[in-house]
């Protein structure tokens, strides 16, 4: 007898564990408190999936044997808590199309660069011939590919928000960026709440698998005191700090590769990404490529002809001799610290948005030393007016981007850069960071027809 499957939320990864579910068998509902987009519900109809939209309907979801819960739904939320009390699994779709493959995992998580990372990672392994599939926060829903486009290995970003309700899923390579606050608001404000939802990367980590680790955070050190794994530990570091460190730059600027199955070197200058975080990116994405036995050469090409995330620190265009550069995927401190980290000094620049419960003082030295003036974009930019205000700071409050994209250009002259680096997340004003990007690189594109 077919047992039944409910998908929480009509997005893509939920469409993807629909057709899973499908095809597995399972009678399959999906249900969404809100909208579902066409090109979904024509998804959904041509399968002959069973779906709603703008409401739960409770006596359907509790026929559930198991929940697929999309990540953007909290833990929280009424049709969730009335699951968990009847005894029925909540899980992820990641955890749900790791149950049907045995494909090998690349899976990559941090507060910042993940995207990056997943992507060149994902670009290395193409460039070596591996038929390799991009999933998680980008790419297509990993349970679509499972069931309908197959592939022998798998790159995937993983929000903490995925982790949260994966258990049995196999990451045969795990790999944790850095950990730094995000998500706050989610997690009842404590960071060891979200340490430990990025952390259950590890989960089920074998002898057999690695662990790649920033070994200069003092987040992910702390944890490693406090919990075991069996994987072997590549960790990386901008110097050579201890015999175990994988991946450094020495005394001339090359990057230098250490591990069982593979050493390499190659010269900093040569990476296509520039600046300190890209650093930190690539050498993850190396020591992956080495831990999978590919060819250095492949991987000194891959590492050098690699284009940039769009929204990541992303040129817009010089007008009348300012630089404007989209960051709008910069939605926490610490990755706003590493935008202005790579920047030279007269910036403009723009924060503000949906405020995560974020700590400023990370980025006030940078601001300091770097930013001519901030423009806060947002609807309620108080607690950037009131944290950066006393220290002398020249400050503007703006509460659409038009506005915010006026004002730097009154007040950058030649040799400055206005920097779209929010901090924040975009649902105060925009629907997503890449629609916030979107616009303002529409913005920036009207005043060079201006000029």
């Amino acid at each position: 007898m077919s047992k039944n499957l409910v998908i929480l939320g009509g997005g893509e990864s939920g469409v993807g564990a629909a057709i899973l579910g499908k095809d597995k068998g399972w009678n399959v509902f999906l249900s969404d408190s809100g909208s579902i987009s066409e090109r979904y519900k024509q998804a959904l109809d041509s399968e002959g999936i069973e779906w709603e939209e703008g409401k739960h309907s409770m006596e359907r979801i509790l026929e559930a044997d198991t929940a697929v819960k999309s990540p953007g739904i909290p833990p929280t939320v009424p049709a969730v808590t009335a699951l968990v009390e009847k005894g029925v699994p909540v899980i992820s779709e990641i955890e749900f199309a790791g149950r049907y493959t045995d494909a090998r995992m690349v899976c990559i998580t941090g507060s910042n660069g993940k995207t990056t990372t997943t992507l060149l990672t994902h670009h290395l392994l193409q460039t070596a011939g591996i038929d390799a599939g991009l999933a998680g926060n980008v790419g297509k829903s990993l349970a679509l590919q499972v069931a309908r486009d197959p592939h022998e290995v798998y790159v995937i970003e993983l929000s903490s928000f995925q982790l949260e309700n994966m258990y049995d899923f196999h990451a045969n390579i795990a790999v944790i960026l850095n950990i730094t606050p995000d998500h706050l608001d989610r997690y009842d404000y404590e960071m060891q709440n979200y340490v430990n939802a990025k952390f259950r990367i590890l989960n089920n980590l074998t002898p057999q698998d690695a662990f790649i680790y920033w070994q200069d955070d003092p987040v992910i050190r702390r944890q490693l005191e406090r919990i075991a794994t069996e994987a072997h530990l590549y960790p990386f570091s901008e110097t050579h700090e201890t015999p175990q460190t994988a991946a450094w730059v020495d005394d001339e600027g090359v990057i230098c590769i250490d591990t069982p199955s593979e050493k390499m070197r190659m010269p900093r200058a040569e990476l296509s990404l520039n600046g300190l975080h890209n650093l930190y990116n690539s050498m993850a994405a190396a020591i992956s490529g080495c831990i999978m036995e590919i060819d250095k050469e492949h991987i000194r090409k891959a590492l050098a002809d690699f284009e940039g995330v769009e929204h990541r620190l992303e040129p817009c265009g010089t007008i009348n001799g300012v630089r404007w550069i989209n960051d709008s995927k910069a939605t926490n401190v610490n990755s706003t610290w590493y935008a202005l980290e790579s920047m030279p000094h007269d910036v403009i620049l723009i924060l503000g948005g949906k405020d995560k419960g974020n700590d400023y003082s990370e980025i006030l030295p940078l601001v300091k030393e770097k930013v001519k003036a901030i423009v806060c974009m947002g609807k309620d930019n108080s607690k950037l007016l009131d944290y950066f205000g006393p220290h002398g700071i020249e400050l503007h409050d703006t509460h659409s981007l038009d506005v915010a994209v006026e004002r730097c250009a009154t007040l950058a002259g030649p040799g400055d850069t206005v920097l779209l680096s929010p901090c924040c997340a975009s649902f105060d004003l925009f629907t997503s960071y890449e629609n916030r990007g979107k616009l303002f690189k529409e913005a920036v594109g009207r005043l060079k027809n201006k000029s």
